[in-house]
């Protein structure tokens, strides 16, 4: 008899491992309390548009785990290359190529002719893991000791891809480890023809056909226990019972779930972290605007706009253009209600570096606290563990645990881990 699994939540985390725990002959069971899959990685169809429930880049491609999936499970991915050439910083004056390559760093105003070497070396050393950081260190302390140039813009490339306007607070080992990755891959951003949707069906796909079974509307309320050992959930009608239990729901979501269990307490420090939020401001054109860039970063107020459809022509209408926004929040601003000037800001960069499209706008969606992580990587907040002592046969997964890279190759890589585990410790007869 194969092993039987069961998988709480349907974001990417719970689709991946269930699609890869289904491939190698598990008997899988995925539960997901919303109608659809996908948790935060969906695609929202309007007026011909397919608007992304945030950005589905994926960093350092030719390193990252999904490239793992495609040639384990044979998942299906669209790549759709970024082209740094068409990478711009906004300095306000003017705008300049962003250093994404040799060339780029050649081309750039941002930094001197001196300093372009300078970065240039830390990158190297970066590479060559000579910097590493220091625990307890953030990266804005630990980089004092660079010119001014090379700290700002080391800093500016951590905003954009640790999606925060608190770069200096990034623990500075865990900055290191990072982009001794990004700076040596190939493909250091990628977008996914079709979208987070294509992604998601693509898992379920692999799933249903492999005899794994999805149920939506089913939300978790309760698990049953026997010492260290989870013998059931149970969901509104019905109780599963498996011989692994994958969790991949946020950990306030697990701090409830457990809350009549001795293990609850384990849970508790992560459910108190703060997420990392932004303001999305996604726009549907009815046609398109000339413009010498696909990517645009307004480097003093932190905002950024991707030209989505120059990549994914799936996403929109014959002719038409759509652009995402997203301007970057910290606790201050969440709590002193700024949303609403971002939103202002936002239209403003709109205005300024794709003139017209007020007119030509057919469709838009505004998320003034999207959350694109469960637990925002700065000073003393940790990523949880993909598996505790004190729960043998429970594992778990998502943007908030344990992995590789950030933001959603996180909850790819965590569901990697963890899947890997249960393989190589089958359940004894």
């Amino acid at each position: 008899m194969p092993e039987k699994v069961i998988v709480v939540g349907g974001g990417l985390a719970g689709l991946s491992a269930a699609a890869r725990l289904a491939h190698n002959n598990y008997d899988v069971t995925l539960l997901e309390k919303a109608p659809k899959l996908g948790g935060r990685a969906i695609s929202i169809p309007m007026k011909g548009f397919n608007f992304n429930f945030g950005a589905h880049a994926i960093y350092a491609r030719d390193k990252s785990i999904l490239r793992k999936f495609e040639s384990e499970i044979h998942l299906k991915v669209d790549w759709k290359d970024f082209s740094p050439s068409k990478a711009f910083y906004d300095l306000g004056s003017y705008t300049t190529p962003m250093p994404a390559t040799l060339e780029g760093l050649y081309r750039t105003k941002i930094l001197d002719s001196q300093n372009k070497l300078r970065f240039a070396y830390e990158v190297f050393k970066t590479m060559a893991a000579i910097e590493r950081g220091e625990d307890g260190v953030p990266i804005g302390e630990y980089l004092e000791k660079e010119p001014e140039q090379v700290r700002d813009l080391l800093l500016t490339v951590a905003s954009s891809n640790f999606f925060t306007n608190e770069a200096e607070k990034i623990p500075s080992p865990l900055f290191f480890q990072y982009y001794k990755r990004l700076f040596s891959t190939h493909r250091a951003v990628s977008y996914i023809g079709g979208g987070w949707q294509a992604i998601v069906d693509a898992f379920a796909e692999i799933i249903e056909k492999n005899g794994g079974s999805i149920v939506t509307k089913e939300k978790v309320t309760k698990v049953e226990l026997d010492g260290k050992r989870i013998t059931a959930v149970h969901g509104k009608e019905q109780v599963y019972q498996g011989d692994h239990y994958i969790f991949c729901i946020p950990p306030k979501e697990l701090f409830s779930l457990f809350s009549d269990t001795p293990q609850q307490k384990y849970f508790e420090e992560y459910a108190r972290y703060v997420p990392t939020q932004v303001v999305v401001y996604d726009v549907g054109l009815s046609e398109r605007i000339r413009s010498p860039f696909t990517y645009v970063y307004q480097k003093a107020q932190r905002v950024f706009i991707t030209d989505i459809s120059y990549y994914d022509t799936t996403c929109v209408p014959e002719g038409g253009q759509l652009m995402q926004a997203v301007a970057y929040l910290n606790e201050e601003e969440i709590a002193s209600g700024k949303a609403d000037e971002k939103v202002a800001l936002i239209e403003s960069v709109y205005d300024k570096h794709f003139p017209g499209w007020r007119e030509r706008l057919v469709a838009k969606r505004v998320s003034k606290r999207a959350t694109v992580q469960e637990i925002k990587c700065i000073d003393d907040q940790r990523l949880m563990p993909v598996k505790f002592y004190s729960l043998s046969n429970a594992y778990f997964a998502g943007d908030w645990c344990k992995g590789e890279g950030q933001l959603s190759e996180l909850s790819f890589s965590s569901a990697y881990e963890v899947t890997s585990r249960i393989m190589k410790h089958p359940v004894e007869e």
